[in-house]
């Protein structure tokens, strides 16, 4: 827990000052208390526990002020809570190394029904979009919250050669954030691409007009942005394309987390041509780093039960989620409970 206001809690010095001044109180009422002839007349009158008994209230009041003041300080916590509405990127490895049958059925029919699994058990206030990657990164599916779509979406997918991590998650990062300044063309293919300034070639006047320069924008804190997520999936090594870590840099600077999933196991062995067949190993340490990077988590899955665990795992991350909340109003009601309290006791015990 923190505070917002942590001045405020130098006012807690107050409480022990009370403390002596309510001693003081009780020692100046006993010099001048009527002097009784007999004890035998008070004793039946105070009762039971009655000497401990008229503490009570007064602790609950002092109580009541501590949470009072600790309340103003505006404490913080971190809790909890059923996640907003979500917006979730699945850039899902379709090189020609998911063929390979180390995980039964082969690590492509294994991956889709996976994801068919998890996108079933999102909740409904979860968008999804879908990204395959290869030699080459494309949008497969909009970001949608419609299953039935998405369920299709991973149906179509198409096995190429090469394997473009970086272009993957950079597809998948401009999907998320659409208007976050990212220019994809120029990064995935060349200045060429860019449509703006010197460059454009093939392009109208008007054209290259239409498009301005990217916006520079200031990183904002690692793993800060709430509305969503990515979570990359790859069963092999970076071929082609941009560099993953530099791609994670990026969505690490747009407060981004990206979640990688290794898939497959060391014995994969991808059908080839012509006889000619080639092992197929992830690359587990960029993926951990991509993790890292972004401030998510890295999954290691060998089989189809290993991968349904690890999408199960996520559902219910992306199902609730750890917020730092301001909690002043619980210390709030707990003053009021407090209050209430020593005044019923006080009432009920002393009809005053």
């Amino acid at each position: 827990m923190h505070f917002l206001w942590p001045e405020v809690l130098w006012s807690l010095l107050l409480l022990p000052v009370l403390v002596l001044g309510y001693r003081w109180m009780l020692r100046r009422r006993r010099k001048v208390a009527v002097l009784y002839p007999s004890l035998s007349l008070i004793l039946p009158a105070m009762g039971k526990g009655q000497r401990f008994r008229r503490h009570i209230p007064p602790a609950l009041l002092l109580s009541a002020l501590a949470a009072a003041l600790i309340g103003a300080a505006r404490p913080s916590a971190q809790v909890v809570l059923p996640a907003d509405y979500l917006t979730l990127v699945l850039a899902m490895d379709v090189s020609r190394s998911m063929l390979a049958k180390d995980v039964k059925p082969s690590r492509i029919e294994a991956s889709q029904a996976a994801v068919k699994a998890f996108l079933q058990e999102l909740p409904p206030d979860v968008r999804v979009g879908v990204v395959s990657f290869a030699g080459n990164a494309q949008l497969v599916q909009q970001i949608t919250d419609n299953k039935e779509e998405l369920i299709a979406s991973i149906d179509r997918f198409q096995l190429q050669r090469g394997t473009a991590t970086g272009s993957g998650l950079l597809v998948a990062l401009n999907a998320l954030l659409p208007d976050a300044g990212i220019d994809l063309e120029s990064t995935l293919f060349g200045r060429e691409f860019r449509g703006y300034g010197n460059a454009g070639a093939g392009q109208s006047l008007d054209q290259r007009a239409a498009k301005p320069p990217p916006i520079e924008r200031a990183p904002v804190p690692v793993g800060s942005y709430t509305g969503g997520a990515i979570v990359l999936l790859s069963d092999g090594r970076r071929t082609t394309g941009p560099d993953p870590l530099e791609a994670a840099k990026l969505a690490a600077s747009r407060g981004v987390r990206v979640y990688t999933v290794a898939f497959g196991t060391a014995e994969g062995v991808i059908p080839g041509m012509e006889g000619w067949s080639f092992y197929a190993r992830v690359d587990e340490e960029a993926l951990k780093a991509m993790a890292k990077i972004t401030g998510a988590e890295f999954f290691r899955a060998s089989n189809a039960t290993d991968l349904k665990n690890v999408y199960e795992h996520l559902s219910s991350k992306f199902s609730f989620e750890r917020r730092d909340t301001e909690v002043s109003s619980l210390f709030a009601g707990l003053c009021l409970l407090l209050v209430l309290s020593a005044l019923g006791l006080s009432l009920h015990w002393y009809r005053r």
